[in-house]
């Protein structure tokens, strides 16, 4: 009886330890759900901390980035010219003003090439309803001096419902409509004002699948003397080629754009009129970078951005057109290549070429060297916390991961 008694006892037991045991783990699942209902909480949050401390913000430059806010490009184009030009003295008044149409991006960005010196002045903007009021008061608080023929006003393109209102300036046309026509008029008016025909050629496509790829010559030719001329996918224009073989054979020819928008063949064309070379990229974003860091040491051709100490101009793919107004930024101050912001955002390749172009500094980061970015556009396009991560990663920061000198 005694014995029964005992196993009952200890059967009585068991199970009693084997309910605690379950308890207790019920209870460590409990606490453990609690602990990551905690930690979403407190990550939404600090989310929406974030997102009141934007909403809060009164700025919209910070330490490393300058931001120009706009949403309409007439606008933006008005004010990349008064940083680059406030006009204030003579030294900073343009010498001609690039008056390009808003709905024709092939033409407008064929007129960069006009920024460079010997001209030395912005693109602005007209649309098919004319000369906004907004854009002829900045030509007027310009007050252009006149390039070396006098001419204080370049109007491209199909214009000429604008020279009335223009009557106060001179006034000089480029009124071909055909895009690679009108490139190589550019081309030739350059050559004509600089004394001598640049050898060095940028070949990009006309056709809207390849705007994104043909833009990111905006800023170089706004800084350099090479001007673009157009190609289609397929076929070299008669204009194109007449250009190129002002060259003698001997032109430096760089392509913009991968095979889906400049085919083998047309490669295979342009060689007979010199050296060619393809930049790489299968996507704009990636041709944007690429071009950055690209430079031909036997010509000079190219950024070559591979050390810090460098200025850059970011802009929205969906903003595209507002390359051509940001354009300046690489001809004066701190002649910055063009860095595509996809949809707005910081794309892989982007976050890790800003990221290995970050300053360091071992002693003392008052000697820099410092980068610097401009952003075109507005926040809704462009958002603060986008912003945000671009400045910090344009940081000058400690060579010394561990912290070394702090300041």
């Amino acid at each position: 009886m005694k014995k029964f008694l005992a196993l009952i006892f200890s059967v009585l037991l068991v199970l009693a330890l084997a309910a605690c045991t379950s308890n207790d783990n019920n209870g460590e699942s409990k606490d453990s759900d609690e602990s990551h209902n905690m930690e979403d909480m407190d990550n939404e949050s600090t989310e929406e901390n974030q997102n009141s401390n934007n909403h809060s913000l009164q700025i919209t430059s910070t330490k490393n980035v300058t931001r120009i806010e706009a949403d309409e490009l007439e606008n933006a184009a008005v004010k990349v010219s008064q940083m680059i030009w406030p006009a204030t003295q003579e030294e900073n008044r343009p010498g001609t003003v690039i008056l390009a149409p808003a709905d024709n991006w092939q033409i407008a960005l064929a007129s960069t090439d006009l920024i460079h010196h010997p001209n030395n002045g912005p693109v602005l903007f007209y649309t098919s309803d004319g000369l906004s009021e907004e854009t002829l008061n900045e030509i007027k608080r310009l007050s252009p001096k006149g390039n070396k023929q006098g001419t204080q006003v370049m109007l491209m393109g199909d214009g000429e419902d604008l020279t009335t209102n223009l009557k106060e300036f001179s006034v000089e046309q480029i009124g071909e409509s055909d895009a690679a026509e009108f490139a190589a008029t550019v081309d030739s008016k350059y050559a004509e004002a600089a004394g001598e025909l640049p050898q060095g050629v940028i070949i990009v496509s006309s056709e809207e699948e390849a705007k994104l790829f043909s833009l990111v010559a905006s800023n170089w030719i706004a800084h350099a003397p090479e001007p673009v001329l157009y190609v289609t996918k397929n076929e070299i224009p008669q204009a194109t080629i007449e250009a190129l073989a002002l060259r003698e054979s001997k032109a430096n020819i760089y392509v913009f754009g991968p095979e889906k928008v400049i085919s083998t063949e047309v490669i295979d064309g342009l060689k007979q009129y010199g050296e060619v070379i393809r930049l790489l990229g299968d996507t704009p974003s990636q041709l944007s970078i690429e071009f950055a860091k690209f430079k031909d040491l036997n010509t000079g051709f190219g950024w070559g951005f591979t050390e810090p100490g460098h200025g850059f101009s970011l802009i929205s793919t969906n903003n595209s057109e507002f390359a051509i107004a940001g354009a300046p930024f690489a001809h004066l101050g701190k002649h910055a290549p063009l860095i595509w912001l996809e949809n707005g955002e910081l794309s892989s390749e982007t976050h890790e070429f800003l990221g290995a172009l970050q300053p360091k500094f071992e002693d003392d980061p008052t000697v820099g060297p410092y980068n610097h970015a401009y952003i075109l556009g507005s926040i809704e396009e462009v958002t603060m916390k986008t912003q945000g991560m671009i400045d910090q990663m344009l940081e000058i920061s400690p060579k010394d991961a561990s912290g070394g000198h702090a300041h």
